[in-house]
């Protein structure tokens, strides 16, 4: 296995002040219509407005002093983009973030407020892991991969680490699954703690490569896939989550794009909590009734709440 439980642990006192310990909340009204008792780990309140600050605090901590001092580059289309961005301010060190011309206007904008540089490609015809490392080969940088590396995986861990420390008797972990890393990252701690647990993933139906793959027992790659879910847009999952993923995922949960938005407007407007379409996929899994049998309590990881405007204006 690429990562252990102690890696998760370490990384956990690594960030420790720096990321938020997120609440784990549940509602009535949601328990209802999805038939199953739900804990909602709200990482939409997380500081940058994501989980993806612990896997990039993580990383940027565990470079040494020597090594760090031309900077961070990373590619995203928002939230690692900001996550990188805060890492580097607080390390005193530039960051340039590779992001695609499609990416929601919040996400560009706070990228830039956050400090980081940024550089435009078009994600149907660029590479944007190819230009991140061209730019880290030619000024030196480090490339903080999004969530294809140990430190990146096991600062996600810390998300079920510590919703196990605040609800431990769950049936479940239900997660939105873009390249793997913050499920391969929780499951393994997951499994540490209580490895009766079962690990679910979620995936919106037109950006279903981690879905068939483990179908496959081998990585798949698809298209660039059209969603609204724009942290879920991975092509493929990760050389190193997907092993992970392999042995301790039990299925990844299908759902569509009018599913996604039920569940973002169902979120906002009954339960109030601002959940971006990448981050409400576990809930549209559980209000549509795709869990399987057996499940009577369930961890829900609400992975971020950075929802464009125009977006929400659609709705």
């Amino acid at each position: 296995m690429p990562i252990s439980f102690d890696d998760v642990a370490r990384a956990a006192e690594r960030i420790c002040g720096i990321a938020h310990r997120t609440p784990v909340m549940t509602s009535r009204l949601f328990d209802e219509r999805a038939g199953v008792q739900a804990f909602f780990k709200c990482e939409n309140l997380q500081r940058g407005g994501a989980f993806k600050i612990r896997g990039a605090t993580n990383f940027a901590y565990s470079i040494p002093q020597a090594d760090i001092g031309r900077g961070l580059v990373a590619c995203s289309s928002g939230n690692h983009a900001q996550a990188v961005a805060i890492a580097a301010a607080l390390r005193g060190v530039p960051a340039t973030i590779v992001m695609p011309d499609d990416s929601p206007k919040t996400k560009l904008e706070a990228s830039r407020a956050y400090g980081a540089n940024i550089v435009m490609y078009n994600r149907q015809r660029e590479d944007r892991e190819a230009i991140s490392r061209r730019i880290a080969d030619e000024t030196g940088a480090t490339f903080i991969h999004p969530y294809d590396h140990e430190w990146t995986m096991a600062g996600q861990g810390t998300v079920a680490l510590e919703l196990l420390e605040q609800q431990p008797d769950l049936d479940a972990l239900l997660i939105p699954v873009g390249g793997g890393g913050l499920c391969a990252g929780c499951s393994v701690a997951a499994k540490a703690l209580r490895p009766a647990i079962r690990v679910l993933g979620a995936e919106p139906e037109t950006a279903n490569d981690t879905w068939l793959s483990l179908r496959a027992g081998e990585r798949v790659s698809i298209a660039p896939p059209a969603t609204s879910a724009d942290g879920l847009r991975a092509p493929t999952p990760g050389a190193l989550t997907f092993p992970i993923l392999w042995r301790n995922v039990e299925a990844v949960l299908l759902v569509s794009e009018s599913e996604i938005s039920e569940a973002v407007r169902f979120l906002l407007t009954r339960l109030k909590f601002l959940v971006e379409p990448s981050g409400a996929v576990g809930a549209a899994a559980a209000l549509f009734h795709k869990l399987p049998p057996g499940i009577r309590r369930v961890g829900m990881v609400l992975t971020g709440g950075n929802v464009d405007l125009d977006y929400l204006r659609a709705l």
